[in-house]
């Protein structure tokens, strides 16, 4: 018979069981489960609810029981239906009387609740670890590179240069914000749901403040019914993973780009990248490319569970157990795609002279040969309009603005002298943007500077 089972007359269907079970999923919250049964029991005990000896038996049993799933000793029933009813049986199976009073004043809502929270706020942290790691090479990266020019792009147009430090010091900063917002997930999740039983609370003296602090949550639900029904905050560590996935998936779009033999910026490290079945000179990014592809997959778990969330009345309904899967999934996925684009990234050899060559291609001195002509006097606007004209010629030309003898210069402009090849060269163009978050050397070298005091600073 079910633990919950004494109001039925018939057994559950085995479709039902298989339906309705969420044991082969829901078995990794086993330490988690286990740690707030634990704190439930010893708080118990210190109120008086249970006897000191119920209270340290019961203790002891889980324990136990905790030591030998991590084992792999443990098979877990699926009549059981879940880790929490599992768990208890197998604990009212090794201690008797004693286990049957495990579940005195709380829920299978409540529990699960709490299961949850504690495991976001250590996937929350996981994940932070995993981005500080990466915004680490990106720093080592940049730091290498506050000299290498490389085309900008808008549109996917070469447009401007920078340097490749400034271009990874742009994901860093998109990698810090991802590291923020799990902070802000593990203090969403920092709330701690245990006594808000099915949905109403109980009648029986428990001290929730003091299994907050057993199970070092910073405060306690204020509203049993939100207590049993929130998931907002594995919906906040889902948008979170979203966010970062979708940065992954920007990047590693450049990085497959900068592969390519169009673009030959990149070149992938041989354990990276994969052959082809028909094809003997291929190299593919497919480690960057299934990152891209798996970016939709955590999309769809916030989708999902957004979806299942919408219609529901307070409090706890079972679409509810929906949540784990996506938070599985997600969790999953962003730990492994975080693992492995750092390890490619980081064995990533960087071409150097074709980042050059592309920068010196595609007129991306426009914008510096018009501010050139503006600071001669000549207005903006006009400036456009002549060095729009001067493109379109060396266009027809095949040449760059710099083939151009001064004479074929001056022939748009009499304020081109013989600064302008100068003013107008790569390096001249990189260095002489240094308005702070400019890509020029010296501020590239001050955002690196900030960014290692900020990863020092960052905690939680």
């Amino acid at each position: 018979m079910k633990l919950w089972g004494g109001r039925f007359e018939k057994k559950t269907d085995g479709l039902v069981d298989d339906f309705h079970s969420s044991i082969t999923f829901d078995k990794r919250l086993y330490r988690q489960d286990i740690a707030g049964s634990i704190a439930h029991a010893t708080m118990l005990g210190e109120q008086g609810i249970l006897s000191k000896e119920d209270a340290d038996a019961i203790v002891e049993g889980l324990r136990a029981i905790e030591a030998d799933i991590a084992a792999g000793r443990v098979q877990f029933e699926l009549d059981a239906e879940d880790i929490h009813m599992n768990v208890e049986k197998l604990l009212i199976q090794r201690i008797g009387e004693a286990g049957k009073r495990l579940h005195t004043g709380r829920s299978r809502n409540d529990q699960v609740a709490l299961d949850c929270r504690m495991y976001v706020k250590e996937a929350a942290r996981e994940a932070a670890s995993l981005m500080r790691e990466l915004c680490e090479t990106l720093l080592s990266i940049a730091s290498a590179h506050t000299q290498t020019i490389m085309p900008g792009y808008t549109h996917l147009q070469r447009a401007q240069p920078v340097t490749l430090g400034h271009h990874m010091m742009a994901y860093f900063q998109m990698f810090t914000r991802d590291m923020q917002r799990m902070k802000e997930v593990f203090t969403h999740a920092d709330v701690m749901p245990l006594g808000s039983g099915a949905l109403a609370g109980t009648t029986y003296p428990l001290n929730r403040e003091r299994v907050s602090q057993l199970l070092g949550f910073s405060s306690i639900t204020a509203n049993s019914l939100d207590g049993v029904s929130d998931r907002d905050f594995v919906c906040d560590y889902l948008y979170a993973a979203s966010v970062c996935m979708m940065h992954l998936s920007r990047f590693c779009e450049e990085l497959i780009l900068w592969n390519s033999h169009e673009f030959r910026f990149v070149e992938m490290d041989d354990a990276y990248a994969t052959g082809s079945s028909i094809m003997p000179q291929k190299k593919n990014p497919d480690v960057a490319e299934l990152i891209r592809g798996k970016t939709g997959r955590v999309y769809g778990d916030l989708t999902g569970l957004l979806t299942t969330l919408k219609g529901l009345p307070l409090a706890y309904n079972k679409d509810m157990q929906e949540d784990k899967e996506a938070l599985f999934d997600a969790r999953d996925t962003l730990v492994k795609s975080l693992v492995v684009f750092q390890a490619m990234l980081a064995s990533c050899t960087f071409r150097e002279d074709n980042m050059a060559r592309g920068a010196a291609g595609g007129f991306t001195n426009a914008t510096d040969a018009a501010d050139y002509l503006v600071k001669k006097g000549m207005p903006f606007r006009d400036a456009h309009a002549v060095i729009g004209h001067l493109v379109l010629h060396c266009i027809r030309e095949n040449k760059a603005i710099l083939d151009l003898t001064l004479p074929e210069l001056k022939a748009f402009s009499p304020l081109f002298e013989q600064d302008v090849f100068e003013a107008c060269s790569m390096h001249a163009c990189v260095t002489q943007r240094c308005v702070p978050g400019g890509p020029a050397p010296e501020r590239v070298q001050e955002s690196i500077q900030a960014g290692r005091a900020w990863l020092d600073g960052f905690s939680f």
